[in-house]
């Protein structure tokens, strides 16, 4: 039989999906790269905003109205976040949420067998609940592979279902790490992403630290490049960051999600930092890395953020010169704390805002690609771009193209001279022959 998986959001759940795939092949299921000739759709859906949701539902009745006979499986954060709202299930045979994602294989077997619908959205376990014990193997990315190393978050911001989809922290094992990633440098991959719903905070709950996976990562001789998935800053102190810079592999890219440079909204958001903070933070990062990358996501228009508050928030975003801003306006989010605040903003004054933001945003990044001109720095190449120039990455996250003058460089990691920017890429060129086989 024939089965596809469509996956919404974030990296763990591209990480959660690769695991679900390896699944379903041990079962002996085929993957289908078209919908035509699929028996078994499987939605990984995304919570984080009512936006996500949306697309999500789109896409389940868009698969039931194209594929009348098939099974379709929802499973994910938005199942696991609102059990009980059964309008976003209608074209659904199986249902589960984030707890039971191993039984995939058994759930499509048992409503094969019967043609009964199942529903089987489990809680999260608050007090005891353990590390789903996951691996993967493969991924459709030919140099980097995701690794989930923690899973759940206890911040409850204000504006976020996340616990709720996702539950309390839980970290994998410093020895079952080791052993994914030796399986993950057997097959061919050189750099490692280390993932999770809240990364900051692996190990808090097996008397561990993020350095700790890190250092284990690295320690593994053919991997040559460790990276980081979207960090909340606080727990980033000045220990973590030495202990960071310490390690040679470790690639000095930072996503500190920021959210709103106004303490007055990041009070009101529940985010456990003030503005001076993080940009201490920002700074101490600066001053123990050669040339890091510092991106963030800053959100606009949240309930009760006027003209002085944007303001504020704005004057910060420009004060720290950002590498790159994801800008998004607030989308209420029904089972929080922020859905029901007074003084809910217009959708014409959110994208407003988003609009200004973006453009300032812009600016810090057109002068953060042009800092790296003459600078050499060893680039991974991925792929060729659609003028056939081979694009690869800067340890710092910084997109490279050259000129390979034919050759394949994929997968290769090798020395470029930055010589330009243009459309929001560095140009290069290879400033030896010292290939260095990724």
């Amino acid at each position: 039989m024939q089965f596809k998986i469509y996956s919404f959001g974030c990296k763990v759940n591209q990480y959660e999906s690769e695991y679900i795939k390896q699944l379903m092949l041990a079962e002996g299921y085929d993957y289908s790269e078209d919908d035509k000739n699929t028996d078994v759709f499987i939605v990984n859906s995304c919570s984080v905003t009512a936006v996500s949701d949306s697309k999500c539902r789109k896409l389940l009745h868009k698969l039931r109205r194209e594929n009348t006979d098939a099974v379709i499986l929802l499973c994910g954060c938005m199942s696991q976040a609102f059990p009980r709202k059964y309008d976003n299930f209608s074209d659904c045979n199986i249902v589960i949420g984030n707890t039971t994602r191993t039984r995939i294989p058994e759930y499509i077997s048992e409503y094969l067998k019967t043609g009964e619908r199942i529903i089987d959205i489990s809680d999260h376990d608050r007090k005891n609940e353990e590390f789903e014990l996951c691996s993967v193997e493969n991924f459709s990315e030919r140099t980097r592979a995701f690794l989930k190393i923690e899973d759940g978050c206890d911040r409850f911001c204000s504006y976020c279902i996340i616990p709720y989809a996702r539950g309390r922290v839980r970290s994998k094992l410093i020895e079952d790490i080791s052993t994914e990633v030796e399986k993950l440098a057997q097959n061919g991959y050189s750099e490692i992403v280390l993932v999770g719903i809240n990364l900051s905070k692996y190990g808090t709950d097996i008397d561990k630290n993020l350095c700790d996976a890190v250092e284990v990562v690295a320690s593994n001789e053919r991997i040559k490049r460790i990276r980081l998935g979207s960090l909340e800053p606080e727990l980033l102190d000045n220990e973590m960051i030495k202990r960071l810079a310490e390690c040679e592999k470790f690639c000095p890219q930072f996503h500190l999600s920021l959210q709103s440079g106004c303490d007055a909204t990041l009070k009101r958001m529940n985010r456990h930092y003030n503005s001076a903070e993080y940009y201490d933070i920002v700074q101490n990062i600066r001053r123990n890395f050669e040339n890091p990358a510092i991106t963030t996501d800053v959100m606009v228009g949240f309930p009760g953020e006027n003209d002085e508050e944007f303001a504020e928030s704005l004057n910060f975003v420009e004060k720290v010169e950002f590498s790159k801003v994801h800008v998004f306006p607030y989308s209420r989010r029904s089972g929080t704390v922020a859905d029901k605040m007074p003084q809910q903003l217009e959708k014409s004054v959110k994208e407003k805002r988003a609009k200004k933001m973006i453009q300032a945003t812009e600016i810090n990044r057109n002068e953060f690609l042009k800092s790296q001109i003459g600078l050499v720095c060893e680039v991974l190449f991925e792929r060729t771009d659609k003028q056939g120039l081979f694009e690869g990455y800067s340890k710092n996250y910084t997109p490279v193209l050259v000129d390979s003058h034919g050759l394949d460089l994929s997968g290769q990691c090798i020395r470029v001279k930055i010589t330009s920017v243009k459309n929001d890429k560095c140009i290069g060129i290879i400033s030896d022959s010292a290939f260095e086989n990724g």
